[in-house]
């Protein structure tokens, strides 16, 4: 499965997978992450339901406070 994540194109052996599954396999650990899928806000409890399929557009942010 081919996606695009945060602008660049990845390749997964997959040809769906949750969100959970994705930060999983990419090593995402932020305790604050914004997920959107397609535009679409993915909310924290969703991740384990929340599907990526071929094509889709994702965008994995990480917040970060500080002053």
């Amino acid at each position: 499965m081919k996606i695009t994540l945060n602008n660049r194109e990845e390749e997964f052996g997959k040809s769906t997978m949750t969100v959970s599954q994705l930060l999983e396999e990419k090593n995402f650990t932020f305790k604050m992450l914004v997920v959107k899928v397609n535009n679409q806000l993915v909310k924290k409890h969703d991740y384990d339901s929340a599907l990526i399929n071929e094509g889709d557009n994702v965008m994995v942010l990480h917040l970060i406070s500080g002053g």
